[in-house]
C-alpha cells in the first residue's frame, strides 16, 4: 500500500485483469484494488471471530447471547481473505534496480560496517559503530551516497575517529575491496548466518519446510475424508440389514 504513494515505486501489481483500477480523481493514479479488498476482508474476518466472544462478555449464566447457535460461519471469510492473498502475492510486479537504487540512496549498510571491522579486524561494536556514524554524518553534509562514498575519504574520516580514541589502530584496518563490500545491499544480505534470515539459502529451507507441512496435511484430509466415507458406507450397510 504504501508503495502507492512513491513517485517510482519497486513493488507494484500488474496492471489489467481487475487488480488495479484508475482513481475517481487523479488520471495518473491506479489504486491497488485487491489490496484494498483483501484488507477490508480481513478486517471482516478479525471481526467475526471475536463475534462469539463479546457475545458471551459479562452477562450472567444461561443467558443466550453467548450461545453459538446462528453465529455466522467464518469459514468462508477465511477461505475468501487466503484466496485475495494468493491472489496479491500472484501479481506482484517487482524491480529488483529499483529496489537496490532506493537502498542506495541512505546508508542502510552503516551497520554492516561497525559489524565486518569487529569480525574481520577485532574492533569492538562500540568503537566501529561510532566510526559508522562519523561516516554518515560527513555523507550527509557532502550529500554523497553509500555508492560514491571514496575509499579514501573512508580513510581520512577513521583517522580523524582514531585520533580521538586510542583504542582503535591509527591506520584503517579495513582494505578497499572490504570497504565496498560493506556497502553493497546484496553483500550483506548474503553475509547473513542466522537462522530464519534473509539470506538466499534461508527462504529455500522454509519453503521447503512449508511444502513439507502442506503435503503433511493434504495426506491427512485425504485419508480423514477416506475414513469418514468408508464409516458412512458401513454405517449405511448396517442400516440395510436392519431394514
Amino acid at each position: 500500500m504504501q508503495q502507492y504513494a512513491q513517485p517510482r515505486p519497486w513493488v507494484l501489481l500488474k496492471e489489467g485483469g481487475g487488480n488495479t483500477y484508475v482513481s475517481s480523481a487523479m488520471p495518473q493514479k491506479r489504486n491497488p484494488g485487491i489490496l484494498n479488498s483483501c484488507r477490508t476482508d480481513a478486517s471482516t474476518l478479525l471481526g467475526m471471530s471475536v463475534e462469539a466472544m463479546f457475545r458471551s462478555h459479562n452477562i450472567p449464566a444461561g443467558m443466550a447471547d453467548g450461545r453459538l447457535n446462528g453465529a455466522r460461519d467464518i469459514m468462508p471469510q477465511a477461505t475468501k481473505v487466503l484466496s485475495g492473498m494468493d491472489r496479491i502475492l500472484n501479481n506482484l510486479v517487482i524491480h529488483p534496480d529499483r529496489s537496490l537504487e532506493e537502498l542506495n540512496l541512505d546508508w542502510t549498510c552503516s551497520q554492516e560496517i561497525a559489524d565486518e571491522l569487529m569480525k574481520n579486524h577485532g574492533i569492538p561494536f562500540r568503537e566501529g559503530h561510532h566510526f559508522a556514524s562519523e561516516i554518515v554524518t560527513y555523507a550527509r553534509a557532502h550529500d554523497i551516497t553509500p555508492r560514491d562514498f571514496r575509499y579514501e575519504t573512508a580513510k581520512e574520516v577513521y583517522r580523524a575517529v582514531a585520533e580521538k580514541d586510542p583504542n582503535l589502530p591509527t591506520a584503517f584496518p579495513m582494505t578497499e575491496e572490504e570497504w565496498n563490500h560493506a556497502k553493497d545491499p546484496a553483500s550483506i544480505v548474503a553475509n547473513r548466518k542466522v537462522k530464519e534470515g534473509p539470506q538466499p539459502a534461508e527462504p529455500d529451507k522454509m519453503i521447503a519446510m512449508a511444502k513439507e507441512d502442506l503435503a503433511r496435511h493434504e495426506s491427512w484430509v485425504e485419508n480423514t475424508e477416506n475414513r469418514l466415507k468408508e464409516a458412512e458406507d458401513r454405517l449405511d450397510r448396517d442400516f440395510e440389514k436392519l431394514l
